[in-house]
């Protein structure tokens, strides 16, 4: 059946997309139809958990999107995959569930955005939530989101945790609760073993509902305005363009890189670049594909003296037999590890109020290229990137066909205060990696090796190699100023029946992975917009305790 008009269009399943449909649907009177220009999620790698190694590099699930050539990176191209499937990134990400800190919330409210503060958001993470270990004051259960420990600890993650404590990094079992500081395990959005994206959390479970409508490979042209109100939106489907209007809103969840693009595409956004490429001007709104931030993060590899590392697995029939086994029987083993089964959050300096760099370990290695293969010799990964970037880029349409991604420059390291925490970072690392018990496990360091001791060469070091962490936010960023794209109800500025609901609203880059935070985005969208069609709706900040240490 051909739609006509909904009372909303949510553009893109994605990691905020997927929330918005299932709570906005949950309302058997209120019709929505979900458009996703990706497939179904089918592919088997994106329910494995290790499986974002391959979904990484994969264009039948990956926009793979890459920078410009980066000014403060030696010219180099930067990745930036980004999930063309349902579920979007949340199918191909490291899995990785960490929320920043309480202090990035209250600085967006500082900042003008009410309703946005630590407290107020924490109902909407705690409402997403199903957290293994159970509800207490900064968790929640029964939520649609499974959050799960890793089932069994590893040697090398075991030793890094120790000797960041010898560091002055201490020991913390959960980087979402009281504090944020400190070394320990990731936990992750899978349970069973398998990755729970927001498809497999949100989207699937609601499909069943009459009202809510999926369609797959549809490609948004634009979106359709009178005057400066959205009333549809038109998309590329089967070949054939379609136009489908909508009675309510229009809800922009495409994530920090296309949802300025579609905007862009539509006539809003900057002036003088879409009159540049002929585009007729709905709305001139400056900051729309601007203040676009990223985290960076340097990689140094260790050889280890024993055979410890999956690169070992992978090297042996035998090893590799028992990895299918155990993760079959058990769903345990290297299968079912996420983006960095250990880590950590630490200041760079004393003086600091709060953690500035955090860690990953990866109890393997490769070169990370486009086809990346593990190293045949047995090492490890301990990666550091800096939380709160100062350099900021853009994002622009280069042309008038959606089909053509946008130009891309995230401006890594432009500021040169970000390569002053990137190098502290990286010798906190090595300070790290240098003490005991994981100094015991280490033979060599394999990158970027001893040689590399000097200030001069560490920043060399980084500029030309460090990679992105896959975290763009703040393209179409929540405020009031004059580079503001959305306020505090994320309805966009000057528009009528248009909010943007994902990582673009970003007022600031948060501290840590940005899955969960744009889950909790999606979540507080839905409830702003049911709230305000039904003022007798108590409030989820309501339903669920604020209390916190």
């Amino acid at each position: 059946m051909l739609l006509k008009e909904v009372d909303y269009i949510v553009i893109g399943a994605g990691s905020a997309g997927c929330v918005v449909a299932n709570r906005l649907s949950a309302d058997p009177n209120q019709s929505v139809l979900v458009l996703e220009a990706g497939k179904t999620d089918r592919n088997i790698w994106i329910h494995v958990p290790i499986g974002y190694g391959k979904t990484f590099f994969n264009s039948t699930v990956n926009w793979m999107f890459h920078t410009e050539p980066e000014p403060g990176l030696g010219g180099r191209c930067i990745p930036q995959p980004r999930g063309r499937v349902l579920g979007g990134s949340s199918s191909i990400n490291g899995l990785l569930y960490v929320r920043g800190q309480r202090q990035d919330y209250d600085g967006w409210s500082d900042n003008g955005n009410i309703g946005w503060s630590y407290p107020e958001v924490l109902p909407f993470f705690k409402r997403a939530e199903d957290q293994q270990r159970g509800a207490d004051a900064w968790h929640g259960t029964g939520g649609p989101l499974p959050v799960s420990d890793l089932p069994e600890p590893h040697v090398i993650a075991e030793a890094f945790i120790e000797s960041a404590r010898h560091c002055g990094v201490p020991p913390n079992k959960d980087f979402n609760g009281a504090s944020q500081e400190g070394a320990g395990y990731f936990q992750g959005t899978a349970r069973r073993g398998v990755r729970k994206s927001t498809a497999r959390a949100y989207l699937h479970p609601a499909k069943h509902r009459r009202n809510l409508h999926v369609y797959i490979g549809a490609h948004v042209n634009r979106i359709i305005f009178e005057g400066k109100k959205a009333v549809g939106v038109s998309f590329l489907r089967n070949g054939m363009t379609q136009e489908i209007r909508v009675r309510k809103e229009v809800v922009l969840c495409a994530g920090a890189i296309q949802s300025p693009q579609i905007l862009q595409l539509s006539g809003v956004g900057p002036g003088k670049l879409l009159n540049g490429l002929g585009i007729d001007l709905v709305h001139d709104l400056p900051g729309v594909g601007e203040s676009l931030q990223d985290h960076l993060q340097a990689r140094l590899i260790y050889e280890t003296h024993e055979p410890i590392t999956l690169n070992d697995d992978m090297m042996s029939i035998v090893r590799k037999v028992k990895i299918g086994l155990h993760y079959i029987l058990g769903r345990k083993g290297p299968l079912g590890w996420w983006a960095g089964v250990a880590g950590g959050f630490a200041r760079t300096s004393p003086e600091l109020d709060r953690p500035d760099v955090q860690f990953h370990l990866y109890p393997f290695s490769t070169d990370r290229k486009d086809t990346p293969s593990l190293h045949t010799y047995s090492a490890f990964t301990l990666t550091v990137c800096q939380l709160r970037p100062y350099s900021h880029g853009t994002v622009h349409i280069q042309s008038t066909d959606p089909s053509v991604p946008p130009k891309i420059t995230a401006n890594y390291l432009v500021d040169p205060r970000d390569m002053d925490v990137m190098v502290a970072g990286f010798k906190l690392t090595r300070k790290i990696a240098q003490a005991e018990p994981l100094a015991g496990l280490i033979k060599s360091e394999r990158s970027p090796g001893r040689e590399v001791e000097s200030e001069e060469d560490i920043r060399t070091f980084i500029k030309t190699k460090a990679m992105s962490v896959y975290h763009p936010v703040g393209t179409c960023r929540m405020g009031s100023g004059a580079d503001a794209v959305v306020d505090n109800q994320l309805k966009v500025h000057g528009l009528q029946n248009l909010r943007i609901a994902d990582a673009s609203i970003m007022p600031t880059l948060i501290s840590g992975n940005t899955n969960a935070p744009s889950i909790m985005i999606g979540e507080k969208a839905a409830e702003m917009i049911l709230h305000e069609r039904d003022t007798s709706r108590t409030p989820a900040s309501q339903i669920f305790s604020q209390t916190t240490a």
